[in-house]
């Protein structure tokens, strides 16, 4: 039986690896998934499917490397916390448990919001909490089969417990709060790698638009034998790898006291470092880190909403660039960034590239900040330069915004336009691997507007219990704050690029 074969026709298009801005209305002719030709409008007759997309920029889809879809329900509820404060709000003392139908409906807050937004492919780093629940897990899974996105779902794998994450511990938190916070009940090293193996046997990203990953969720939330076991497991399995890396200074102290150097030079050592393993916010660097990067071809993922709203610091971006470093993108959670809208990650990533220096040469592009939200992507996790591109043999995951909008009027840039004006409000299409995803504005695989009342519904009971959860976290963070008050009289390295600026009242910092 031959593959379907959809014909979008007479969109304008942003072409090629360059992303050149093709104005002359295209046919675009996806088969098997792939993209199959693209010639002038009108010159392509054959199709199962016609899609009229004249008056649209065609656009290769966003790829997110880095979402929680575990955060959806606490989107909006935190605001100026730094992370190591901030963190104990989405992981609380109490739990707040979930049905899977509920942990299905905050999975398509994510994918809903993705789509509409422009990014087709996402990477959800799922917190597991206290065990692995199949159904729920299933239930996500099916949130992003049924929404019609690309996933790679990964499960913030760690075998030690939260508190033992940060140095200064013990001092900080008092005894019996710290004995309750070690005894609390997680997975086990062999329930995470036993159950990465059961799905990727039908769920290789390579093989499936809903797949798995591996999810170190970071160096020092594991012991050197389970980070190991993690680095083999990927390895053996083929699959992509992320881990949160130095997102912040506490964390660059952290590295220096736990294993006697930064992070990244110690994973580094450790041959950690890989093609298809991305360092997630990767914020505080120092010159050898970079070029560790570069030299074994793993990934820094800028998450430049993110770390603004957490106060992590500024990506060295053009650092990592000129030292031939992949940069992907991601938007993280939704309890620190309160939407994951990738359109927003890109203007962000080139507008904050503009507080460093006063050489605009080296401040990151709108194009170079979509190239790193498209292509440096779709790299970062495997895909090569298949994915992120509209070019013949390219995946075929597009997405369409409407041009007769104030957005692109006049339309002189449609690159500058798209990342610094468009939010989302003008996307009316969206394809997924061949397959419609939104057509006419609408989405095909599910009923928004039911879901969105389901989810409403069902959080107004909830609110209540995440109220009284992050209420029993008070103690917690009177403890963390300690602790990170500690942290910034610790120093650190004076080679580790500047990533904050000075309080002005306090004038230049060494």
């Amino acid at each position: 039986m031959s593959a379907r074969r959809t014909l979008l026709r007479g969109a304008s298009a942003l072409v090629g690896d360059a992303q050149a801005h093709e104005r002359r209305p295209l046919d675009v002719l996806v088969e098997g998934g792939r993209i199959a030709a693209i010639e002038p409008a009108g010159t392509i007759g054959q199709a199962d499917e016609i899609v009229d997309l004249a008056g649209r920029l065609l656009v290769p889809g966003l790829v997110n490397g880095h979402q929680h879809s575990h955060e959806h329900f606490q989107r909006g509820r935190t605001e100026n916390l730094p992370l190591e404060l901030w963190q104990h709000l989405v992981r609380t003392r109490v739990p707040v448990p979930l049905t899977p139908r509920q942990v299905y409906l905050r999975t398509l807050i994510g994918a809903i919001e993705s789509l509409r937004t422009g990014c087709t492919t996402v990477v959800d780093d799922m917190a597991l909490g206290a065990a692995v629940n199949r159904e729920a897990i299933d239930a996500a899974l099916q949130a992003y089969d049924d929404a019609g996105i690309r996933a790679l779902v990964g499960f913030a794998m760690m075998d030690k417990p939260i508190i033992d994450n940060f140095p200064f511990a013990d001092d900080a938190f008092p005894p019996a709060l710290a004995a309750e916070l070690r005894a609390a009940p997680r997975p086990s090293p062999q329930e995470y790698v036993g159950l990465v193996r059961d799905l990727v046997s039908t769920r290789h990203p390579q093989a499936s638009r809903v797949g798995v990953l591996v999810s170190a969720s970071a160096p020092q939330r594991c012991t050197p034998t389970f980070l190991s076991q993690v680095r083999a497991l990927a390895d053996e399995l083929d699959l992509p790898v992320i881990t949160h890396v130095q997102e912040t200074r506490l964390q660059v102290v952290t590295g220096q006291i736990f294993f006697g150097r930064p992070i990244v030079e110690h994973l580094d050592a450790i041959g950690f470092l890989k093609p298809k393993t991305s360092l997630i916010h990767a914020v505080w660097l120092n010159p050898r880190e970079i070029d560790a990067l570069a030299r074994t071809g793993a990934t820094a993922q800028h998450n430049p909403w993110s770390n603004l709203l957490l106060g992590s610091g500024v990506q060295p971006v053009r650092e990592l660039l000129e030292a031939g470093v992949n940069v992907s993108l991601g938007s993280d959670g939704s309890c620190s960034t309160v939407t994951v809208n990738m359109l927003n990650v890109l203007g962000s990533a080139a507008a904050l590239s503009k507080l460093r220096g006063d050489r605009q040469d080296r401040w990151l592009s709108a194009r170079e900040a979509l190239r790193a939200g498209t292509l440096g992507g779709g790299r970062a996790l495997g895909f090569g330069d298949a994915l992120g591109a509209i070019r013949v043999g390219a995946i075929a995951d597009l997405v369409g915004y409407r041009t007769d909008t104030v957005t692109f009027t006049p339309l002189t840039d449609p690159v500058r336009q798209l990342v610094y004006a468009e939010r989302g409000a003008g996307l009316d299409f969206a394809m997924v691997d061949g397959r419609c995803a939104i057509v006419a504005g609408r989405m095909t695989g599910i009923d928004e507007g039911a879901v969105l009342r389901e989810i409403e519904h069902d959080y107004r009971e909830l609110a209540a219990r995440y109220d009284a959860a992050e209420a029993s976290v008070a103690p917690v963070l009177e403890a963390a704050e300690r602790l990170w008050r500690r942290s910034l009289a610790t120093p650190i390295a004076p080679d580790t690029h500047a990533a904050r600026l000075p309080d002005a009242a306090s004038g230049p910092q060494p």
